[in-house]
């Protein structure tokens, strides 16, 4: 079979953590292009840091809608992960070939984000039902537009030629034994077109909480973060922050340690 006929039948479902309506969600569509056929499925709303949540307490309601160029897309009412099992079991009705979860506007990156993330959520989601999974994250320098839920003036070409080159590479090879999906980050810079090879750093944030008081004096909390610039030198968050170069982390599923350490410490 010629490679064209091969991509005819490939399945591509997209998602994302930034809401139906964001920029990137329209970006990651436009890297797959051509690549096989696409569905997008994703919140209806922003869902940043919502992790690997699932809803199990109201219902969940799918409602068809418009991407800004005119494409069909499905919103959902829940999270990412409530978006690609009714992607996978409800809109495909079967496994899909590719999961693309992003573009995510903002860096994710760190062993802490493996578990806040909703775009990594999205891809550990699909890669637990055995489907090769790609996360993408761009790198912005506006806080302002990292939680925004709708359009944002950011420039994606350069995202979309990384992204569609990293999911040709799974289209054609699959990926690598052991290895259950990939988390793509971005710099923002444009001048770069290599991409390293790396491992999670150990977070992305320092943890910062902000006090403040009501006006009838009761505290309240904002939980925030401080970059952590400084990590090993062949982690993601180093490579992306000192380097200004792609990188790709091979993750896997199984996050059992070694049991051999504990028989000492079971006795």
């Amino acid at each position: 079979m010629k490679d064209k006929d091969k991509l005819s039948f490939m399945r591509i479902l997209i998602t994302n953590d930034d809401g139906v309506n964001s920029s990137g969600i329209l970006a990651a569509k436009k890297s797959a292009d051509n690549l096989g056929k696409i569905n997008v499925v994703a919140p209806a709303t922003q869902q940043s840091g919502i992790g690997h949540a699932l809803s199990l307490f109201e219902p969940i309601r799918v409602t068809p809608t418009k991407l800004m160029d005119g494409s069909e897309a499905f919103s959902v009412s829940g999270t990412p992960t409530d978006a690609v099992i009714i992607g996978i079991f409800e809109i495909f009705k079967e496994k899909p070939d590719l999961l693309i979860s992003g573009i995510n506007i903002g860096e994710n990156l760190g062993m802490s984000e493996l578990t806040t993330s909703g775009t990594i959520g999205a891809a550990m989601e699909a890669a637990a039902h055995g489907i090769p999974a790609l996360s993408v994250s761009l790198q912005v320098n506006r806080g302002d537009i990292k939680f925004h839920d709708g359009h944002v003036d950011v420039d994606f070409s350069h995202a979309q030629r990384i992204t569609r080159k990293v999911a040709k590479n799974i289209i054609s090879k699959g990926l690598p034994e052991g290895v259950d999906f990939l988390n793509l980050n971005i710099p923002s810079t444009n001048d770069n077109n290599s991409i390293k090879l790396t491992r999670l750093g150990k977070r992305m944030y320092k943890i910062h909480i902000q006090k403040r008081l009501d006006p009838r004096g009761r505290p309240y909390y904002w939980i925030d973060g401080d970059p952590v610039e400084n990590d090993d030198f062949d982690t993601d968050v180093h490579t992306l922050n000192k380097e200004r170069c792609a990188t790709l982390t091979p993750i896997s599923l199984n996050s059992t340690s070694d049991m051999n350490l504990m028989k000492d410490w079971l006795e």
